[in-house]
């Protein structure tokens, strides 16, 4: 396979072929990533992406899931994507989802007719960086787009049928914007309704710009019960209609998995003790944690 640098992909997609289509991320600039910073942004060659998938056809039903890479590869035209989920479905007929990240900017980009033409492709799910719904801590991470436009995201997404995997940040708003972070992502992604949620704990990776601005007081990363409370927060303030909703990433100081609104009372009864006590032992060690 042809793979160009450090390959990332979301947890759930541990399984699946991951196929290089990109590399690197158009936007590049969210003051917590490092993931793509050593590499500049460029589509790959549709020939180098066709071997792939050639030589991906010779391993035979290994798999049932591709997982399209690097940090937004919706971000291509639909006018390049469809060939290669077009491949995709040729060479590699027993694959049940191909799945990629996306964002407002690249799901904006794209007319309600060409994200159903990518659906009715393969594309079955993508995975959406929100990683928070306030607008001020949107600004404050560079994050590239607006609640708003998250908002009609997740409906573009839900016309074209495609699944919607919204991922946010515990402690990105730092300690100063740490409640109306979790009270915005809660109203927000009650508006977004989406059928899966994630919520990652943020490390202040050493070389990014958080790192920057935390060395120089700017930003305070929320201590680790603050975190939980920011996760209690949003899951009691969420009014969603059947979502799997996880806090199970390994930067997660505390596992959470559960279905809302289903689940949602043994849920912060949970937290809730757990908050109570203050015992770090109760937590992940630092040790074993990572973003």
């Amino acid at each position: 396979m042809d793979y160009v640098g450090r390959i990332f992909r979301p947890p759930s997609e541990a399984q699946s072929f991951l196929l290089q289509v990109t590399i690197g991320c158009s936007h590049n600039r969210c003051v917590y990533c490092d993931m793509y910073r050593d590499k500049q942004f460029r589509p790959k060659p549709l020939d180098t992406i066709l071997a792939d998938i050639d030589e991906a056809a010779q391993l035979g039903p290994r798999f049932e899931r591709v997982f399209l890479c690097d940090g937004d590869a919706l971000i291509l035209s639909t006018k390049k994507l469809l060939p290669i989920l077009e491949a995709i479905g040729e060479k590699l007929p027993w694959v049940k989802r191909v799945g990629t990240y996306g964002d407002t900017r690249s799901i904006g980009r794209k007319s309600a007719d060409e994200l159903a033409a990518l659906s009715e492709a393969g594309l079955g799910i993508v995975y959406h960086g929100m990683e928070s719904g306030d607008p001020e801590v949107l600004e404050r991470i560079d994050k590239g787009g607006t609640r708003e436009e998250s908002v009609t995201s997740a409906a573009k997404l839900r016309e074209a049928g495609i699944a919607h995997s919204v991922m946010v940040l515990l402690g990105v708003g730092g300690d100063d914007l740490s409640v109306q972070h979790a009270a915005g992502t809660a109203r927000t992604l009650s508006e977004m309704d989406p059928p899966f949620v994630g919520a990652l704990t943020t490390t202040v990776v050493p070389g990014t710009p958080l790192a920057a601005m935390q060395a120089s007081g700017a930003f305070r990363l929320p201590s680790k019960f603050r975190m939980l409370e920011e996760l209690r927060e949003i899951v009691a303030g969420v009014e969603l209609s059947n979502c799997r909703f996880s806090a199970n990433h390994a930067s997660n100081y505390l596992p959470v998995r559960c279905t809302l609104p289903r689940d949602k009372a043994a849920v912060l009864d949970a937290l809730d003790a757990v908050i109570a006590d203050r015992d770090e032992r109760r937590l992940k060690p630092e040790s074993l944690r990572a973003l």
